[in-house]
């Protein structure tokens, strides 16, 4: 008999060393829309509820922090209508889940270079993060227009700009120096990456942050995700040996 969620989470309590940060990469929109003769904005707006039930499933299961990545820098080169339709979505999410993230606990923070947005989704942005500032429960980031090599490159030139100015020297950089002027200051690094839709790449996502992290692929399609999936994937990083480098007792 297959385990029901509830059997599922009760392991996750059972077993202990629930990962604080989990990360996601979130794909398989269009493939999902494809297989239904949809077009891909449909897969986009399908996406939604799967967000919501890996929201809702880390808050159960206890993680600290949950890091989505929901459009790329590359995403850009998207056909404009499709890059329309998404920066609409934004919007629509904001105002159907902002309220039940703050009464949830959620303090959503969104990463990227949010210049590139359009007016009325850098509103959207800064409402859902003023609103659910309070939240202690569980951080939500939310990747957008973000890229990993660009985080990377931003940094360098903070730095650079500061040993510049005179207000940080040369011998002051190591890798906490740089990890402070990342997006992601602040939070602890992930401990799980999920990646939906059976695509084994790291498609320009927190090459940082995700030195030590373990991964878990799935074959299922980012809108079929469910909080099923997140606890099966939480189980699976709970049964792994993580010795960062270290050598443990019989190995």
């Amino acid at each position: 008999m297959t385990p029901s969620t509830e059997d599922l989470l009760g392991r996750i309590k059972i077993n202990g060393g629930v990962p604080a940060h989990v990360a996601v990469i979130m794909d398989g929109n269009g493939r999902w829309a494809k297989r239904r003769n949809l077009p891909r904005t449909a897969g986009h707006q399908a996406g939604m509820a799967s967000v919501r039930e890996c929201i809702e499933g880390a808050v159960e299961a206890g993680v600290e922090v949950l890091t989505l990545f929901a459009f790329s820098q590359e995403n850009w080169q998207r056909p404009p209508e499709e890059i329309d339709a998404l920066m609409g979505l934004l919007q629509e999410y904001v105002s159907k889940e902002s309220a039940e993230l703050k009464e949830r606990g959620v303090s959503v923070k969104v990463l990227g270079e949010l210049d590139r947005l359009t007016p009325a989704a850098r509103a959207a942005v800064a409402s859902i993060e003023s609103q659910t500032a309070e939240g202690n429960a569980l951080t939500l980031n939310i990747c957008l227009s973000y890229g990993s090599r660009a985080e990377l490159a931003r940094a360098a030139r903070l730095i650079a700009t500061e040993v510049r100015d005179g207000t940080m020297r040369v011998e002051e950089i190591d890798e906490a120096a740089m990890a402070r002027r990342l997006y992601t200051a602040g939070t602890p690094d992930p401990d799980l990456l999920i990646r939906t839709s059976g695509e084994h790449r790291l498609s320009n996502f927190l090459l940082w942050q995700i030195a030590y992290a373990e991964f878990h692929v799935t074959a299922v399609l980012w809108p079929d995700f469910t909080r099923r999936h997140l606890f099966e994937a939480i189980l699976d990083f709970q049964r792994r040996d993580r010795r960062f480098g270290r050598v443990t007792a019989g190995s």
